[in-house]
């Protein structure tokens, strides 16, 4: 269980990843220009309103994944070290912060610009302080998005080295490494290595040397034909 939400945390990022790169790089300029290339003349407004509402899906999802990955963080980062489950966090609270403001705070704003100015924001002067406002608006929601892109991919390097370690075949070796052990019932294995142990192998591994002790005629070179 612990492996699949593992896996399902890296997965909701990497698709939250590469679903803003898409929209940033591809689709809305894409829309600027076949819209612009119609010779339409509110091109801008309806790919704006376009823009606006695939933006909203985007915060959105970044919001609600990156809220979803600091609650499981807490239980699946346990066993690492303390600047990594700080890094981590820390990445997946700037992407809340910088998501959470860009749907409800500039994006929201924007709106209500657009509004005021009747969907025809071309046909505003430059210098009308509604027309700086949303074009400054506009800058912010591109830096906001940037910061929680960046963010989310620091976040993804650290959970994706986190699992790459934790199904290295070193650690599998080790643990069955471990498991043969118990399995033979080594007799030479002694206290300090039966508590390094896990809870359930160490459980395992006491009972075995307790039936070895018991039954001393079935030992031979330390090893229970059983």
């Amino acid at each position: 269980m612990t492996e699949i939400i593992r896996v399902l945390r890296l997965l909701l990022l990497g698709l939250w990843l590469g679903a803003a790169v898409f929209f940033g790089a591809a689709v809305a300029p894409a829309l600027f220009s076949v819209l612009r290339g119609a010779n339409l003349a509110n091109a801008n407004d309806l790919a704006g309103t376009i823009v606006t509402r695939l933006l909203s899906i985007i915060n959105r999802g970044g919001f609600e994944i990156s809220l979803f990955l600091i609650v499981t963080a807490y239980f699946m980062t346990r066993n690492e070290s303390r600047l990594r489950r700080f890094a981590e966090m820390i990445s997946l609270a700037i992407m809340a912060i910088m998501t959470g403001v860009g749907q409800w705070v500039i994006a929201a704003r924007m709106v209500a610009l657009r509004a005021a100015m009747q969907g025809q924001i071309d046909l505003v002067a430059i210098n009308d302080p509604r027309r700086i406002a949303f074009d400054s608006l506009h800058g912010y929601s591109v830096t906001v998005m940037g910061v929680a892109m960046l963010a989310g991919l620091v976040a993804f390097v650290i959970m994706a080295s986190s699992t790459l370690r934790g199904s290295s075949p070193s650690r599998r070796t080790r643990h069955w490494k471990s498991s043969n052990n118990l399995i033979a019932g080594r007799s030479d294995m002694g206290p300090g290595a039966r508590n390094n142990l896990p809870a359930q192998p160490r459980i395992l591994a006491t009972i075995r040397l307790s039936r070895m002790r018991a039954r001393p005629s079935h030992r031979r070179d330390g090893l229970c034909r059983c």
